[in-house]
């Protein structure tokens, strides 16, 4: 039987997640003879030329790390969808936003104006910026346009399967290896389209921690106090994502006695991971009976033990929040949501 054909490509990303396609241990050896890479810009020469050429449908599957951040990302993205039978959003990035979705707090002009004008190691007198299209003694250059806002690639092409993680583990690729193999050579179904290649219940559903359900009166960063290793994190006072995340990556955080950060996103219950986050959390903080008892300063200082709340609520799905984005004011006070 002819081998099946993989593509990755790397997107917005840190490139993790293509570190972990190579870490599946000695299956990597196994993939090689059951597939063909048609396409994997960093690991294979090919050029976008090659991806271009190839009949629709034609890859088998297409393994898409990264958000989408700038014109090159969508168009690639747009590409390999239409050269693929099965798309699957790889990696938190690709499918939450990830860590450049944390952008969407502010927009392109200020991150330019910031970098090429007011970091402390800027020398930059005449303002130079980077262009789209600039036209050198070689020949005309080409950079992609940088979009405003981060999007995930499902907001711009449709996904088959979603297989979340930062990065995900060898586990999940090679559980996600088996079922294409399974269909491809055995003619086995496919999971449901729009499965979460990853457990249904939250992490916390499957921690083996200890929980006494009692309440906290403060939050702790993990190292400004001694972690039991036996004892849930949040009872302890150190915010961990557990309750709104989903479980599936081995709980590897917190076996090294750190808290859950989020990577794997929402279960398909919740409907925004840092708002669901907030309200477990405040579930536990120790407070009056009634919360309209509080005062203003109460309130306030219960908000103030949450150092960074952005980041430590969304820091890895921004773009899929409610919100998405950072909202901005028109001039006449009505609200709108920068594009």
């Amino acid at each position: 039987m002819a081998k099946i054909k993989i593509a990755q490509y790397w997107g917005a990303g840190c490139g993790g997640c293509d570190v972990a396609l190579l870490d599946i241990d000695e299956r990597i050896v196994s993939l090689a003879d059951m597939a063909d890479i048609v396409f994997w810009p960093i690991a294979v020469d090919t050029k976008l030329k090659d991806l271009e050429a190839m009949p629709d449908k034609s890859i088998t599957v297409t393994l898409y790390n990264g958000a989408i951040r700038n014109s090159e990302n969508e168009h690639v993205a747009r590409l390999l969808r239409q050269k693929s039978a099965i798309m699957v959003s790889f990696g938190s990035c690709a499918c939450f936003g990830g860590i450049p979705g944390l952008a969407n707090v502010t927009n392109k002009k200020a991150i330019s104006d910031y970098v090429y004008d007011k970091t402390f190691s800027t020398i930059n007198p005449d303002g130079v910026r980077p262009q789209v299209k600039f036209q050198a003694p070689e020949g005309e250059l080409e950079l992609p346009v940088l979009y405003d806002t981060v999007l995930t690639l499902d907001d711009v092409v449709d996904v088959d399967y979603y297989l979340p993680g930062c990065p995900p583990t060898t586990e999940l690729i090679n559980h996600l290896l088996d079922v294409v193999e399974k269909h491809v050579k055995e003619g086995a179904p496919l999971p449901p389209k729009g499965t979460v290649i990853a457990s249904q219940k939250t992490l916390c559903d499957e921690c083996p921690r200890t929980k006494e359900f009692k309440s906290i009166d403060r939050i702790y960063l993990p190292h400004e106090i001694e972690i039991d290793p036996e004892k849930c994190m949040l009872e302890q006072g150190v915010i961990c994502l557990g309750p709104a995340t989903r479980a599936g990556c081995g709980a590897q955080c917190i076996n090294a006695n750190q808290p859950c950060r989020g990577c794997m996103g929402p279960t398909e219950a919740v409907m925004d991971h840092g708002g669901s986050m907030l309200s477990a959390l405040a579930s536990i903080f120790r407070t009056a009976d009634n919360e309209t008892q509080l005062s203003e300063d109460d309130i306030l200082k219960l908000m103030t033990e949450v150092k960074d709340p952005l980041g430590t609520f969304y820091a890895f799905t921004m773009p899929k929040s409610i919100i998405k984005r950072k909202v901005s004011e028109r001039s006449n006070k009505t609200a709108e949501v920068s594009q």
